[in-house]
């Protein structure tokens, strides 16, 4: 009996060396991928940044494989959140303030930024233009309340323009605003690159005004995730900062051609060319914040855009809506 049982052990114990000698020295397999959903409001080469830290491999190195799903319009984009469709949103911060005012419990958290102003570019059918041949004239904003419109109408404002004199049509889908235009609605069309040079070089207009450059800094396009998600998956959320920062940094110390040709798998229906003229009007704008950190003064400036235009009562708590990550 007794030798019966010195045989089992000894049986055991050659298994289980067995396993530990195969666990040593089997190929390594590489490092365990973790996949996120980024639902994005558009895909522009206003969000560069974001687009080189997936092509120069960033967020793999982070052990992170981006899955981005285009869901037009910052509304559409927190609703994709908050359902659980995706776990990230890529939109105007507006939306997560107005859904943090709805009193949802499990409300959306900023953690990262990538622009500081706004991305869009006036479309005219003249090539002349001046702020105040606006006037009396009908352009197509998009939604009333987003991002877009509200940064168009402070432009108005710092260009020396009454809003009240300009016909604003909010009705058009931000996804629709192009077609619109072509179709003739409108005397002018606000849109993001690479439309706004698409439909230049197809003859429809002349693109005359940067927007941002008269809209003023704030955190215009961020990334943000549900307070729940955020607590549980911080390690993950954190990696994908890692990758954005590592983005941002490339694109400040790069030129327009290098960043252009990096990120045109991402435009295949947009030429070389036309990308890089693309790329340096955003240089050329500062459109791009020099980490992903969001300061509490550029937030506010978001805020008190919306109290001035009826859209939020007061300041909400900073601290609760934005959490800048960074490594210990």
């Amino acid at each position: 009996m007794k030798k019966k049982v010195i045989a089992t052990i000894i049986g055991i114990c050659f298994i289980v060396a067995l396993i530990i000698i195969y666990t040593l020295l089997k190929p390594k397999t590489e490092t365990e991928i973790t996949k996120i959903r980024l639902a994005e409001v558009t895909h522009s080469a206003f969000y560069a940044p974001l687009y080189v830290a997936i092509e120069n491999q960033y967020f793999k190195e982070e052990g992170l494989e981006i899955e981005l799903l285009l869901t037009p319009g910052a509304d559409k984009v927190a609703a994709a959140v908050l359902s659980g469709d995706v776990e990230v949103g890529f939109a105007g911060p507006e939306s997560a303030i107005y859904v943090y005012e709805g009193e949802e419990e499990d409300y959306l958290v900023t953690f990262a930024g990538l622009t500081k102003r706004d991305g869009q570019f006036i479309l005219s059918k003249n090539e002349t233009f001046q702020w105040q041949d606006l006037e009396g004239k009908e352009v197509l904003v998009g939604r009333l309340g987003g991002m877009p419109a509200l940064n168009f109408l402070n432009a108005l404002k710092n260009a020396g323009v009454d809003p009240s004199k300009v016909n604003l049509n909010y009705s058009i889908e931000f996804a629709a605003l192009g077609g619109s235009y072509i179709a003739g609605i409108g005397d002018y069309v606000n849109l993001f690159e690479p439309n706004a040079t698409k439909l230049e070089s197809e003859g429809y207009g002349h693109v005359v005004a940067s927007i941002g450059e008269y809209s003023g800094e704030m955190p215009y396009t961020a990334f943000y995730t549900q307070k729940s998600n955020l607590e549980k998956k911080k390690d993950t959320i954190l990696k994908m900062t890692n990758a954005l920062n590592k983005g941002l940094e490339y694109t400040k110390n790069h030129s327009s051609e290098e960043i252009a040709k990096l990120i045109l798998p991402q435009f295949p229906d947009t030429s070389l060319e036309d990308l890089i003229q693309i790329v340096n009007r955003y240089k050329e704008s500062d459109s791009w914040l020099d980490s992903t950190y969001i300061s509490e003064e550029s937030f506010k400036n978001l805020e008190k855009l919306m109290i001035e235009n009826d859209l939020l009562e007061d300041y909400v708590p900073f601290n609760d809506l934005v959490q800048n990550l960074k490594n210990e």
